[in-house]
């Protein structure tokens, strides 16, 4: 059946990169025609969502990432890529990628927390940013 798999964290000291993606499981399941989101959550603390994309390539990110994260999509379709640079502690948490098929960049980054709409969810990929 069709699902997002999440890959690439790791542990890294502050300052530090990783490039974080999203993949399409399944057959004739490409992520090229939805809108796609990374999100976090920290031991804690409340998801919030990181980055987002359109279908057409429209981005939008949290204040908190601009200037330090990219968010872009893979030739072929079926991977979503998430590179943070500059990695501070409070980035730490767990990433995961969403998908949806309706809603654009700017609302699904934006959704509450407790937001369970999305067409897939990703179990995540734990993000450690400590010296």
């Amino acid at each position: 059946q069709s699902q997002v798999v999440e890959s690439g964290g790791g542990l890294v000291q502050p300052g530090g990169s990783l490039r974080l993606s999203c993949t399409a499981s399944g057959s004739g399941f490409l992520l090229e025609y939805f809108t796609v989101g990374w999100f976090r959550q920290a031991p804690g603390r409340d998801r919030e969502g990181v980055a987002c994309i359109s279908a057409s390539g429209e981005t939008t990110y949290t204040d908190s990432a601009k200037g330090r994260f990219t968010i872009s999509r893979g030739d072929a379709g079926k991977t979503v890529y998430l590179q943070m640079n500059s990695l501070k502690p409070e980035d730490a948490g767990t990433y995961s990628c969403a998908a949806d098929y309706t809603l654009i960049p700017q609302a699904m980054c934006v959704v509450r927390p407790d937001y369970t709409g999305m067409d897939y969810w990703g179990k995540g990929t734990q993000v450690t940013v400590s010296s």
